[in-house]
């Protein structure tokens, strides 16, 4: 078998042809199958040289979708003109904003009953915490900005709460219920010490939730 000259190529050709499926037909509704279909000869070979599942394709183009949200966030914590609160409330303005989550919420992957993709979650999830969001708390209780005595548990309970009780990708509830539960997390983090959501998040949750919801009904 001829070895690949572009492996780079084919991995990004592999991501963008399972991205837009995932977005026109849904995560769910699209096989692994349906991406070689679409590859222009590529063999499934190809797909498992660089890939071992459809789930590891998933998280790969979550990647690429987040990858100007990553490097706006990565110029914020190198920013020495604004305070430890205000890099992780600008970085979560940045998160809840960027195009990519529309382009997740469309493809509407059901991540509660898929567990190598909750997994793949979590495991994000932990890696992100002490490597961003715990410094940033202990750079804000440095200077000033963010009150408290714990800032691992507050790091970790802004991320678990943020990304996995707010995610109707995961606790599945309607736009009135995430509305509620938003401005419940606000509460919570004014009373930990850290102040930083501001109330037009709410509404653009609310509206992830209504692609959400409708793109599962289909």
């Amino acid at each position: 078998m001829a070895r690949n000259k572009y492996p780079e190529e084919t991995r990004n050709l592999i991501i963008d042809t399972a991205a837009k499926l995932f977005i026109d037909k849904g995560y769910d509704n699209t096989s692994v199958q349906d991406i070689i279909d679409n590859l222009g000869g590529l063999s499934k070979g190809a797909i498992y040289h660089h890939f071992k599942s459809k789930e590891d394709i998933m998280n790969a183009a979550s990647d690429k979708f987040f990858e100007e949200a990553d490097r706006k966030m990565e110029e914020i914590c190198k920013r020495t003109d604004i305070n430890g609160r205000e890099k992780i409330k600008q970085m979560l303005y940045i998160s809840f904003f960027a195009p990519a989550q529309e382009m997740v919420f469309t493809a509407a992957p059901d991540i509660l009953h898929n567990p190598k993709l909750l997994s793949l979650y979590l495991l994000q999830l932990q890696k992100e915490v002490p490597e961003i969001i715990e410094p940033l708390i202990e750079e804000g209780v440095a200077d000033g900005s963010i009150q408290t005595e714990y800032p691992k548990e507050l790091a970790e309970v802004f991320m678990l709460l943020g990304n996995i009780w707010l995610n109707p990708m995961i606790y599945q509830c309607s736009p009135e219920e995430t509305m509620r539960k938003m401005k419940y997390y606000q509460h919570v983090l004014k009373q930990l010490g850290m102040d930083i959501v501001e109330d037009d998040i709410f509404v653009q949750l609310k509206k992830y939730t209504e692609i959400y919801e409708e793109r599962r009904e289909r």
